[in-house]
């Protein structure tokens, strides 16, 4: 037997839609629009790091969807449309929180997540060359000195994953010829190569 006004809380399709934490139309009693996601904001040259960590915090509230278009507006008679309208507005307000005030503005104007999304990366995704040299550069210039072999691993570390996000790979899923895994292994190997180099004279004999 239903309840009074639980056919509010269902979909179009008769699913308890809103009140299911499964559902990316759900929102936690703590998912405000004032929420900080990430600790660093984009700034504009970091990009890699920082949409990473954004892309982490919206998977944890399924909230993809709304960035990467999967979940579009729905037409003017579906009952989800004033939910729909309500969650985007909270996800923009989210990625106006983790970005600096300069690039905030000009965005603060653009009514879908998807299209904010989509314009961040392309402004900063295609401005990485500077970055890549910088990382390029650290890389090269990093190396263990008086430091512990876990100190220095972990800086080494932390430049080699973000550097790896520049990198190209196969996506598609249906490459046969053993391209991809030779690249990964090619990429392995400049990983080891470049921690190894790095290392304090007194692993010379490794």
């Amino acid at each position: 037997m239903e309840t009074p006004g639980s056919e509010n809380s269902k979909n179009s399709s008769g699913n308890f839609a809103i009140d299911d934490p499964s559902n990316a139309y759900f929102l936690h009693h703590s998912d405000s629009p004032g929420l900080v996601l990430v600790s660093q904001p984009l700034i504009g040259d970091n990009y890699a790091s920082s949409s990473r960590a954004m892309l982490i915090a919206l998977s944890v509230k399924n909230k993809l969807g709304f960035i990467d278009g999967s979940i579009s507006k729905p037409q003017g008679t579906d009952p989800n449309l004033n939910s729909w309208i309500r969650k985007n507005i909270i996800v923009i307000s989210w990625i106006l929180n983790s970005i600096s005030r300069e690039i905030s503005a000009s965005i603060i104007f653009s009514d879908s997540t998807y299209e904010i999304w989509l314009d961040l990366k392309d402004r900063f995704q295609q401005s990485n060359g500077p970055r890549i040299f910088q990382l390029r550069r650290e890389l090269m210039n990093h190396v263990q000195d008086q430091n512990f072999v876990s100190v220095y691993f972990t800086k080494l570390k932390s430049i080699w994953e973000e550097l790896s996000n520049y990198m190209p790979n196969c996506t598609c899923g249906k490459c046969t010829c053993g391209g991809v895994k030779l690249l990964n292994f090619h990429y392995q190997m400049e990983y080891i190569m470049s921690f190894l180099m790095g290392l304090h004279d007194s692993f010379s004999q490794i």
